[in-house]
């Protein structure tokens, strides 16, 4: 790494974040769930009202999934017919 991105990624935080003033934080709270390969994305404000928690965005990609593969599997029937 050059010293130009060395000192750009020194910069990144203000000096007024006192990190030791911070009180409630748990150091690697995520990690298991890090290891174990788990994604994290950002939702758009919109997107995260409908969603309030990771189980019903699961419920609703696995739901989406399924419709998917139906839809592939009618393609496929229909083109062989």
């Amino acid at each position: 790494m050059n010293k130009e991105i060395e000192n750009e990624m020194e910069d990144e935080l203000h000096s007024e974040y006192d990190f030791a003033q911070m009180e409630g934080g748990i150091g690697g709270k995520y990690i298991e769930r890090y290891r174990q390969g788990t994604n994290l994305v950002l939702l758009n404000p919109d997107v995260a009202q409908a969603f309030p928690n990771d189980k019903t965005v699961n419920d609703a990609l696995r739901l989406l999934i399924q419709v998917a593969q139906r839809q592939q599997l009618n393609t496929t029937v229909q083109q062989t017919e």
